[in-house]
């Protein structure tokens, strides 16, 4: 991302209002991020971030590994972030073509198929409750194995539920507890991460500095 004055006065007074917390260096800058998208606090105490979830995270995004996303507007958040820098390829489950069907959402369905086809992608679930639920289920039969999982959606009926089975899954992740969350939040999260881990890898990344 690239910071202007404004930027770096946002983030002043979020670290002022924080003051103290018990987040590691990177944790913490995912966090500001999503506070500086949203102007909401309250994010300090809902985001989780599971064991090694940022370190896979910038791994796979430095092996340029598949992401999926829900919603377009989680995918024109992150592309030109993911473009200057490991360009990986970036698909959105609404915008792929799937056969007709009546027992889930087409942004279920939809990350259903891609989840298939790319089973060790990087999953960002901004907004579709459904397609979280569609994607635990897969990671649950043991068909798909991401490399991470961010899960941010929104919602009133047990989208708790989704969350705590993405936080049993075992597999890394970031996710935003309790009814709170957004495509917005999700795009935060993501281009957080690609910045820590363009720092860790950019520079052996093919050369290109």
């Amino acid at each position: 991302m690239e910071w202007h004055a404004t930027d770096a006065q946002s983030l002043a007074i979020i670290d002022r209002e924080i003051d103290s917390h018990a987040f590691s260096a990177a944790e913490y800058e995912i966090v500001r991020r999503v506070i500086y998208a949203t102007a909401d606090f309250e994010y300090q105490h809902l985001i989780r971030f599971s064991d090694r979830a940022l370190q896979a995270g910038a791994a796979a995004l430095a092996a340029r590994t598949t992401i999926v996303v829900d919603v377009p507007m989680v995918q024109v958040g992150i592309t030109p972030q993911i473009q200057d820098t490991f360009a990986n390829p970036v698909y959105c489950s609404l915008e792929t073509l799937t056969r007709p069907q009546k027992e889930k959402t087409r942004s279920a369905w939809g990350i259903d198929t891609l989840a298939r086809r790319y089973p060790e992608g990087i999953f960002v679930v901004g907004q579709s409750q459904t397609a979280l639920t569609a994607l635990i289920e897969l990671i649950e039969a043991e068909e798909i194995r991401p490399a991470l999982v961010i899960g941010t959606p929104s919602g009133f009926v047990e989208v708790d539920v989704a969350k705590s089975r993405l936080k049993d899954s075992l597999i890394p992740h970031i996710r935003i507890e309790g009814r709170k969350g957004s495509a917005v939040v999700a795009a935060a999260i993501v281009n957080g991460l690609v910045d820590l881990a363009w720092q860790a890898y950019g520079q052996d990344s093919n050369g290109v500095t």
